[in-house]
């Protein structure tokens, strides 16, 4: 099947898809006239990776999580760890979000908000710190 059609079936736009084969994450077969020819197999592993990526895994993580279900051989605690570790970046920014919402929170609430200039939410920004 043609681009159009594995991303139709993955769920991928037809430009995520082509990315993919450029990065050689998933390389279809090519037709003698050179354009892409998906299978099963790759139209799988497309939905495979849409559905990594929605979990947040980077492209390396997911280069890593096809060869892994590539690999029949391959032990659970590999896949674990890779998505403890995954998960525990996750909990990382999540804390990063939690303090900037707690700093703007207070800000918002400092700020008078009325026709006066001054405004602690802009002093703040102004602020130089490193």
């Amino acid at each position: 099947m043609n681009v159009r059609e594995a991303a139709e079936r993955s769920g991928l736009p037809a430009k995520t898809v082509r990315y993919y084969d450029d990065i050689g994450l998933v390389v279809p077969d090519r037709r003698a006239n050179g354009y892409r020819d998906y299978d099963g197999d790759s139209v799988q592993k497309l939905a495979f990776l849409k559905r990594a990526r929605q979990l947040g895994f980077s492209i390396e993580d997911c280069r890593q999580l096809l060869s892994l279900y590539e690999d029949k051989d391959r032990a659970s605690a590999d896949v674990k760890a890779l998505a403890e570790s995954h998960l525990n970046e996750i909990d990382v920014r999540l804390q990063e979000l939690k303090h900037l919402r707690d700093t703007l929170n207070h800000l918002v609430h400092a700020c008078r908000g009325d026709d006066r200039p001054d405004c602690p939410i802009l002093a703040d920004l102004a602020k130089n710190k490193q």
